[in-house]
């Protein structure tokens, strides 16, 4: 049953408003990474993470970049496409792939500093773990009361962005 739009509460059009905030920050940051380096901000953000650490798997970078292997391999995938990571196999372990920037990968990560997810992930660490606790605790109840919580999540990307 649909609240009539009269009894919705000054705090749910706030939430609403935020939510809008965020996806229409999301969009930009992707438009702009685009248009500055042709790469979406989900890309930079993984090249990020891999300049931090060298020989990452992608297990690794999953981990580093809070988000499920597959969706960092697709995005691992279209970076070694362009030439901005190389995957090798280590001589003290031939069943691991690691992966590396390239040179053209680290030129690319000198231009663009920080990405959306960086905000993100930096304003969450600044949270009280109490507050950052609550914050996930009312999102996936508010996510799963939706119908949404159930659906796989994907990294932040311009693809789903995009006009078609």
């Amino acid at each position: 049953m649909k609240p009539h739009p009269q009894n919705v509460s000054e705090e749910s059009r706030e939430v609403l408003d935020d939510i809008r905030r965020l996806v229409q920050t999301i969009r930009l940051a992707s438009r702009e990474s685009e248009k500055s380096v042709g790469l979406s901000a989900a890309q930079l953000f993984v090249l990020h993470k891999l300049g931090e650490e060298k020989g990452l798997s992608i297990n690794d970078l999953a981990k580093r970049t809070l988000t499920h292997q597959s969706s960092v391999s697709v995005i691992v995938q279209k970076l070694v496409e362009k030439n901005l990571i190389s995957r090798a196999r280590p001589s003290h372990d031939a069943r691991k792939l690691e992966l590396t920037l390239t040179k053209k990968g680290r030129s690319v990560i000198k231009k663009v500093p920080h990405t959306i997810q960086d905000r993100l992930l930096a304003a969450l660490s600044k949270m009280k773990p109490a507050m950052r606790c609550q914050f996930a605790t009312t999102l996936t109840a508010f996510l799963h009361s939706a119908g949404i919580k159930g659906r796989a999540p994907m990294m932040f990307d311009d693809v789903s962005f995009k006009k078609k």
